[in-house]
């Protein structure tokens, strides 16, 4: 894997931001980090253009859909069990505990633990509603899709392995860039677009509440006016394929519009603050009788099983369950 500086008009900018970037993983110990230059940059990605590029060989790639699968038998192994398609309606406090309304039905728990992701807000607003005691949390979901290419099997030989842009510090996504999947497929992208619902993974899905939430919430609103400019890029972007390929070709020139056929698309939870900032950080609070996860940026699939632990750990401490 590599972060690399692009042949660009910005790249005095992207300079002390990919040393930074080489600092910081220095410190926390990543091995075999390496500041690279176009010589070496060749060596490793024949393909890929850049004047200044950090080698990260330890940086690999895992199918996270067979992590969950792995997850979840762990849990049934131990006794637990997991139910979905379940909707929660709202949450009761109650003296012996929290009572759970869902579409099927019912369920009484002394403690929670809402890890609701797109819903994660919502989820800790229903337990502020039915108790006074309670502070809402202070951020508020707003969903970004993340729409995907593929490069064709054909031209899959263009990228060896991972290839990003040197992020930007203003904002928690990392650009379009280059990932070659477990499976031998090359992923491009992603962008990154408002979804006009919760749930909105694909261009046409709107839902009305989700809509008008976002746009009543005075932070996606200050949000707006300041980076309006980037939505509309990300937006054009998101419409224009040649765009899309545009963007893929500050980092390999060769790739083009016909190298490229549709992939699939996520929606990040995006927290953002009253203030309109972007949190970029992990935001796990306990109120009331539960934790609630109401922001795992990336790496939180990475990080999963440290996340567990963290929340384990909160959970014993706050509820005195040693």
């Amino acid at each position: 894997m590599w972060w690399g500086v692009k042949l660009s008009w910005n790249y005095k900018e992207e300079i002390p931001r990919l040393e930074e970037l080489f600092r910081r993983g220095t410190a926390n110990g990543v091995p075999g980090l390496e500041m690279i230059g176009p010589e070496r940059l060749r060596e490793i990605e024949p393909h890929a253009q850049g004047i200044r590029a950090i080698h990260s060989p330890a940086t690999g790639i895992i199918d996270f859909t067979q992590v969950a699968q792995a997850y979840a038998r762990r849990v049934r192994e131990l006794g637990g069990e997991i139910l979905t398609s379940r909707e929660v309606k709202n949450i009761l406090q109650r003296e012996a505990g929290l009572i759970i309304e869902t579409s099927s039905g019912e369920f009484s728990s002394r403690y929670l633990l809402n890890c609701g992701g797109l819903f994660s807000d919502r989820i800790a607003r229903m337990m502020a509603q039915t108790d006074a005691s309670i502070s809402g949390p202070e951020v508020q979901i707003v969903p970004f899709r993340g729409e995907y290419y593929k490069l064709i099997p054909e031209r899959g030989f263009l990228v060896k392995g991972l290839i990003y842009p040197v992020p930007d510090p203003r904002f928690p996504f990392l650009g379009v860039h280059f990932t070659r999947t477990i499976h031998g497929e090359v992923e491009a992208g992603p962008n990154a677009v408002l979804a006009f619902a919760r749930e909105g993974y694909r261009k046409t899905d709107v839902n009305r509440r989700d809509l008008w939430e976002i746009l009543c919430y005075k932070g996606f609103r200050s949000l707006a006016r300041k980076y309006w400019r980037m939505g509309l890029e990300e937006s054009y972007r998101s419409l224009s394929k040649q765009a899309f390929a545009k963007a893929l070709q500050r980092l390999v020139p060769e790739v083009g519009m016909v190298d490229l056929m549709a992939g699939g698309s996520g929606v990040r939870a995006q927290a953002i603050a009253a203030d309109g900032a972007l949190i970029d950080d992990f935001v796990i609070k306990r109120i009331g009788s539960a934790i609630h996860v109401l922001n795992a940026p990336s790496p939180g699939a990475t990080a999963s099983l440290a996340i567990g632990k963290k929340i384990v750990e909160m959970a014993a401490h706050a509820f005195s369950l040693n």
